[in-house]
């Protein structure tokens, strides 16, 4: 049947014929090229709108030669006369997760049982099943296959973003197993969804992920050349300026964003680049530029691996290999020339009109519908790769001969793997971090500055809300006075104050939880440390908490009638900026425990209410039950509370309760002034003690027994507060290495 399919539609058999075309230069080939001067950006534009870099003159090797159907597993779609200095190989991929199933009664429905009669049964399902394959230098590999086929698994075991205990088989480049620190330091991996601050422009964009990828000893000038040369390599030369946007900011299209991704991670011109569905929701001729920039990727000399969904023909003839998935086994491997012939052989002839990738994903789909699945797609698969099997050619001898020494440091001579300095081997290849921590501090802080920068919005928000409860504060708590009720204003007017403190920092939750999936992806690859992600975080931080600290403390201190004077306001100042330090990381270590934004909001309002409740507010702490004394100590509010508390009350001179006094808060109250003076008379003459009708009975400090406020000074709860904020952001910092492994187990 295939002869006959052959003659009817030979276009479909062999390739189309394509310009011969050299290999396209890295992008240190490029600077070598402009010097340290910035890509001209009126020169002549390609034929997909990039500025035509790749167009000066240099020397070329002849084009690749595509191959025909049935070359598979053997030299593949190789160049002539081109040395291949990196060969990936994978052998045998099984990757199974365990489910548990529930048992079923009759009808599918679950089974009503008692709670020690129910079965659980744990069943495996694999998600790759036996997968093998091969890609190399200069070549574009394609996983395709339906949702679930197994296409995203395949990507993730081959960029080790799954355990080896969990993946059996073997992945090796040039004949040596890939180990985490190299594949780190020599790969690139671009995920699903476009990660970007929104906010950054292209070019912004591009320059911070130099700065994270490019080392030190790399010259500003030749950082900038390389950010003008990669935008004009992905052909966003008239988006350069535009901000990536987002649903309430416009900016770049889903195209220019999904090259703008490609690129933060092709910085350090990797060699291999790994992408999961780099063209999934774009249109034909987006997909159509996102895969161009991918081939011109792989003629710079990596090997790019990507999982694609239903490429059009165009898209086809960009592809020098194919892996097509069906319930994580494979159903045909080799070059996109050769699915008319496959399909052929196997019955099932690709019509003259159709896509043969569409043909072959809807051929796939009716036998995963039919009670044999796809098993006869397996077994035909094997068949067809031994009838079609040759052996490895020269140039595979050739791989296989260089080790991975030599060969990433005849690709660091090349070009490849930026290293900053003229050292080639594997020592220059693997630095685990481009650059120090001091650095990568500095960039963070100024990406995360300018993000602020340019939505006040979030910071203006903030600042009312604090005013405005500061302003109700002023007015409910008015020029307290120095009276039993005023004592006891006070105290409610610093539980409520402090306690708003911690509330308000509640915004910090989605701070975190926006960039979480950024940082994921900067980190994997080693872009910067995590630890200079937490301190540059809090760097930002600080200086708004200032200001909102600042804006309170003027706005209720003189307003309410507190104590102190130029002193007492300085502390007081220093007592919420400490709340607001402290409630800052409490809520951002939460941000890194609690994925989930909803979540996190009920979670952190729950235990501020704990904490304010165990504060020693609404129950002295003498009067607190023993088995609850541990959360009086936990309870952030409790320090900057009884901080402020000794900055009021703590000082001599300050009366709160006179004689006269005394019968306030009683029934005894109503009684006319005359039988006061007689009730103290006769006190006096009991307890031997002259008291007046002016005699201080209760001064401040009197004040702080009544509330059990003895244990600590006012500056070492200043301390205390300090020092919880300081201990959260440790914590941040933990969680942020054991939740960021991103490997599936």
């Amino acid at each position: 049947m295939a002869p006959a399919v052959q003659d009817r539609l030979p276009f479909l058999t062999s390739p189309p014929p394509v310009r011969e075309r050299g290999r396209n230069p890295s992008l240190a080939e490029m600077l070598r090229l402009v010097g340290a001067a910035t890509v001209d950006p009126t020169a002549a534009a390609d034929d997909d709108g990039s500025a035509s870099v790749f167009s000066l003159p240099l020397p070329t090797t002849p084009g690749r030669d595509a191959v025909a159907g049935g070359a598979v597993n053997g030299a593949g779609a190789m160049a002539i006369g081109r040395t291949v200095h990196f060969r990936l190989v994978f052998s045998s991929l099984t990757y199974s997760v365990r489910a548990k199933q529930r048992g079923r009664g009759p009808g599918g429905l679950p089974q009503l049982q008692r709670r020690s009669d129910r079965v659980t049964a744990a069943a495996t399902r694999a998600l790759l099943d036996g997968v093998s394959g091969e890609a190399r230098e200069g070549e574009i590999l394609a996983v395709m296959g339906a949702s679930g086929s197994g296409k995203s698994t395949l990507i993730d075991a081959l960029a080790n973003r799954i355990s080896r205990d969990a993946l059996k088989g073997a992945v090796t480049l040039n004949g040596e197993p890939l180990t985490g620190t190299v594949i780190k330091s020599i790969s690139a991996y671009v995920m699903q969804d476009d990660l970007l601050f929104p906010m950054l422009t292209v070019t912004e964009t591009l320059s911070f992920a130099a700065e994270f990828r490019l080392p030190r000893a790399l010259s500003p000038a030749k950082k900038r050349a390389r950010v003008q040369a990669l935008i004009d390599h992905l052909g966003l030369r008239a988006a350069a300026n535009t901000i990536i946007g987002d649903e309430g900011h416009r900016g770049v299209s889903g195209g220019e964003r999904r090259r703008v991704s490609i690129g933060t991670d092709i910085i350090h011109d990797p060699i291999l680049l790994f992408l999961d569905e780099p063209t999934s929701g774009l249109d034909s001729t987006s997909a159509f530029m996102v895969v161009k920039v991918l081939r011109r990727i792989a003629e710079s000399g990596s090997i790019v691996i990507t999982s694609i969904h239903q490429p059009s023909q165009r898209i086809l003839g960009l592809l020098d290999r194919l892996i097509l998935l069906s319930g994580g086994r494979t159903v045909f491997s080799g070059p996109p020339s050769a699915l008319p012939s496959y399909f052929a052989e196997f019955g099932f002839p690709v019509p003259d009109d159709e896509n043969r990738a569409e043909f072959a994903l809807d051929l796939i789909r009716e036998f995963e519908s039919s009670p044999t699945g796809t098993k006869p797609l397996v077994d035909f698969h094997r068949a067809w790769q031994q009838m079609h099997a040759r052996s490895p050619g020269p140039v595979s001898a050739a791989a296989d001969q260089m080790s991975l020494k030599e060969a990433i440091s005849a690709s660091i001579s090349r070009g490849k793997l930026v290293s900053g300095s003229d050292v080639a081997g594997e020592a220059a290849s693997m630095h685990t971090y481009a650059n120090p921590f001091w650095v990568e501090m500095k960039v963070l802080t100024k990406r995360s500055a300018i993000n602020t920068r340019r939505m006040p919005e979030l910071f203006l928000i903030r600042l009312a809300a604090v005013v405005v409860t500061g302003a109700i504060l002023a007015t409910v708590f008015f020029r307290l006075d120095q009276s039993p009720k005023g004592a006891q204003e006070r105290l409610g007017f610093f539980a409520f104050a402090m306690s708003t403190m911690f509330y308000t920092c509640a915004d910090a939750l989605p701070v975190f939880l926006n960039e979480r999936y950024v940082f994921l992806r900067e980190t994997a690859y080693g872009a910067y440390r995590r630890a200079s992600y937490v301190l540059s975080n809090a760097i930002v931080s600080f200086p708004a908490l200032v200001v909102l600290s600042l804006a309170f403390a003027f706005t209720t201190f003189f307003a309410v009638g507190l104590a102190g004077g130029v002193p007492g306001f300085a502390f007081y100042t220093l007592a919420i900026l400490a709340s607001f330090w402290a409630g800052s990381g409490f809520v951002t270590f939460l941000s890194g425990v609690i994925p989930h934004v909803m979540i996190g909001y009920t979670v952190v309002v729950a235990i501020l209410a704990y904490f304010l409740l165990f504060s020693g507010f609404f129950i002295n702490r003498d009067r607190i039950p023993a088995y609850w004394i541990w959360f009086h100590y936990l309870s952030l509010i409790k320090y900057p509370f009884e901080g402020v508390l000794q900055n009021e009350f703590a000082r001599s001179g300050e009366c709160f309760v006179r004689g006269a006094q005394i019968f306030d808060n009683s029934p005894l109250a109503a009684l006319p002034d005359a039988v006061k003076a007689r009730v103290l008379a006769s006190i006096s003459s009991a307890l031997g003690v002259g008291i007046g009708a002016d005699t201080c009975v209760v001064t401040g400090r009197g004040v702080l027994h009544e509330v059990a406020v003895t244990q600590l000074g006012k500056w070492e709860c200043l301390l205390v507060t300090m020092a919880w904020g300081f201990l959260f952001r440790i914590l941040f910092y933990f969680s942020l290495v054991l939740g960021s492994k991103n490997k599936r187990r």
